[in-house]
This record gives C-alpha cells, structure tokens and sequence, in this order.
C-alpha cells in the first residue's frame, strides 16, 4: 500500500521503489496499490494497481493535504476489495496507509509490515496542516497502536528508529533500513508516459575550468534552495568561473529560484534543468565537482545523502539533525544553514581541493561500509524471515494464493 504518487521522482515513490525491487528480487510476488498518476516500474513479479483517476485531485502536492485524505478513501476501498479477492499473507503498509491495514488485519489474519517514512503527527505540523491538539493527538494514538499491532516496521534513520522503540517497539520487530541504495528506476515503457525534463540538463558541458556545484532533488522549501542562491552569490567575486546547477523543481518553483538567481546577478552563473530523470541525476551527480544538501530543518535524513556519500565528491551539508545522525565533518563539510555559513562552506571547498577529496573518500568508505546495496539487501532478508515469509520457488504453485 503505497499513498503515493508512484512512480514519480521524489522521496518516498523513490523508497517505495527500492524497497519494491529488492523485496521481488527475494522472490516476493507483489501486488503495489496506489493513486493514479505515475508511472508504471517494470520489476518483474510486481503489478501496479492503481485506483480511478480523480482529475480534480490532481497534482497530489508533498505531505498532509485535504486531496490525499480524499485520495486514501478509494485506498482504503480498494484494499478491502483486494484482500476480500486474495489470500494475502503479508500487507507491507507505507506510511498513513497503516491506519486502514491496522483496522483490517483482525478480519483478514494477514502479516503487517509498518514502513515508517517519518511521524505522521509531526508531518501534520512541519506542513503546517494542522495545528488542532486534538487531531494532532488522535494522530500520535493511531500511530502508536499501528506500531504496537504492527509484526514488523522498518524506519529508515536513527531518529524515527529511537521514537519507535520509544513507543514500544521491540528490538526483535524493528528494522532500521536506510533508502540507501541508488539506480537507474526501470519505468516500464507506456506511449503515455510523461518524459522527464532532461532537455536542459542534456545542454551542461562540464569541464576542469568550470568548478561546478550541483544540487540535485525538490525545490520545496525547507529545502532551502533561496539560501544556497544567495551564498553562492557571495563567493562568485573570489570564484568567478564557478556555475551553480539546480536540478529538479516544478516550473512555478523554478520560476520563482530563476527571478530570484536574476536578482543576485546570477543569470549566467546559476543553471537550472527542471525536473530530470533518475539516469540523468545520476549522470549530474558522477559530473559535477561539489555536492550540496542544504536543507534547512527536519530529522529524517534525506534519500540524496547516501547517494552523495558514494559519488566520491566533496558534500557541504548543513548542521542540522537531519544531516548530522548520518554525517560528520570527516566526511563531509557540514554548516550552518545561513546564506553566510553555506557560502564560507562553498569557498572552503573551492579553496581547499586536497581536503575536499580527502573528506569525499572518507564519505565513499562509510557507504561501502554501512549502507552499500549489500547491506541494505541483507536487512530484507531479515526483515522477512521476521514476518514468516518463504521464498515463492520453494513451495508448490497455488493458484488460489494472491501474493504479499
């Protein structure tokens, strides 16, 4: 059960991805519910069931809003309709999708996998979409009950791990595991896919003479785009040929960076691609010289940072627990998340290339080490034998069986 715009580039359709291909890749046969728009994956033993398309409801912004509510009603239709027709043996439920399958699990005596994304009564208050005591309260009592009926859940850093056993999650049925793995997403091939924005990107000429700084993800705000315009024009009198590129964004957000990168004189100096393919990010981040995540609140760390940490590039990242529970200043160059602190961080890079690719290796150890796709894989596994479930190919076939 997936709430979710998928597959669409941003963060959680990028975790449910992954989480979907290393899960069938264990042989589990899936079935993958959610809304309309996306794109279909072509992951072999997994179909893509999507609920009508409701036009009106349509773009389904990031975070809490009124049109997932509205959404998560046919969800919760369509998940009743699917386990009434199929002998589910496991329901792996992302993030506010637990709440129904919590419901449900008593009558149809399936296995519940909680894939906890993040605090579902803290989103309602970091989006600002509430800030009632009550709902906010009844949030934490679903939540909390989720975690406590739930046969496993997987959270995907230490803060969300330390909540949830916090709340009384056993060490036994808790998973810490990363989005930590990166590839190329296989889209299936529909003659009414939308393409990826990559026209722009394909225009970038990288070269040695040109110091490239990218940053690469959402333009939402706590993203902190405007900041690392504005730092960036604070170092371009002592770096003249430095560029900054600024991959992704809707066009009304890339609107407003391009008006503002105008005002700091920037024009010719800022580059931005609009939203760009999983490939062509990739492509981005093996050619650009220094890597920035400049986000500017939040615990959760971001899916780019492991991806950052394997590039074998110099990452300035500000200081803030979303960063710091992963990272520190041996393998990145961490800053406060101010204009002036992010631009100090920009010149040190610049200035200091034999640090920079000091600290860039260390960054590329740490991810052989603790969250390669090895690891990452191993902790499925895990995951699975907690929850009872055996490979597909050692039992008989059985018709009459849906899969997970």
């Amino acid at each position: 059960m997936a709430p979710h715009p998928f597959f669409t580039p941003r963060g959680t359709p990028f975790s449910v991805y992954y989480r979907t291909l290393v899960l069938a890749g264990e042989g589990v046969r899936i079935d993958l519910l959610t809304y309309h728009p996306g794109q279909d994956v072509d992951i072999p033993g997994v179909r893509v069931l999507r609920i009508p398309r409701i036009a009106f409801l349509e773009p389904v912004p990031v975070g809490p809003s009124i049109k997932k509510l509205l959404l998560d009603i046919f969800v919760l239709l369509w998940t009743i309709g699917l386990l009434i027709r199929h002998r589910y043996r496991l329901v792996h439920a992302h993030e506010e999708a637990v709440f129904w399958c919590r419901a449900l699990k008593p009558l149809f005596r399936f296995r519940l996998i909680y894939d906890m994304h993040s605090s579902l009564p803290q989103q309602l208050e970091n989006f600002g979409f509430t800030t009632s005591k009550l709902l906010i309260g009844m949030f934490r009592f679903l939540e909390d009950s989720c975690l406590k009926a739930a046969d496993a859940v997987i959270t995907i850093c230490p803060d969300l791990r330390d909540y949830a056993l916090q709340q009384g999650v056993t060490e036994k049925k808790h998973f810490l595991i990363e989005n930590s793995i990166f590839e190329d997403v296989r889209l299936a091939a529909t003659p009414d896919a939308p393409a990826a924005v990559d026209s722009e990107a394909e225009d970038i000429v990288f070269s040695a003479e040109i110091p490239t700084l990218l940053y690469a993800g959402t333009f939402e705000k706590y993203q902190g785009i405007d900041r690392v315009i504005k730092a960036f024009a604070g170092i371009t009198g002592a770096h003249p040929d430095a560029r900054l590129v600024l991959a992704g964004g809707t066009p009304e957000q890339v609107a407003a960076m391009k008006t503002l990168a105008a005002e700091e004189g920037l024009s010719n100096q800022c580059l931005f691609t609009g939203r760009v393919s999983k490939k062509t990010a990739l492509w981005l981040n093996k050619e650009a010289d220094v890597l920035l995540s400049p986000r500017i609140d939040g615990t959760n760390t971001p899916l780019k940072i492991y991806e950052q940490l394997a590039s074998g590039k110099p990452l300035i990242a500000t200081r803030i627990w979303s960063h710091t529970q992963v990272l520190d200043e041996a393998c990145c160059f961490l800053v406060e998340s101010s204009p002036e602190s992010i631009a100090r961080g920009m010149s040190e890079v610049l200035s200091n290339p034999d640090e920079a690719k000091r600290r860039a290796g260390n960054a590329r150890k740490l991810y052989s080490r603790a969250y390669a796709r090895p690891i990452y894989e191993a902790k499925i596994r895990a995951l699975l034998a907690e929850v009872g479930f055996k490979r597909a190919a050692a039992a008989p076939s059985c018709p009459e069986q849906g899969p997970v």
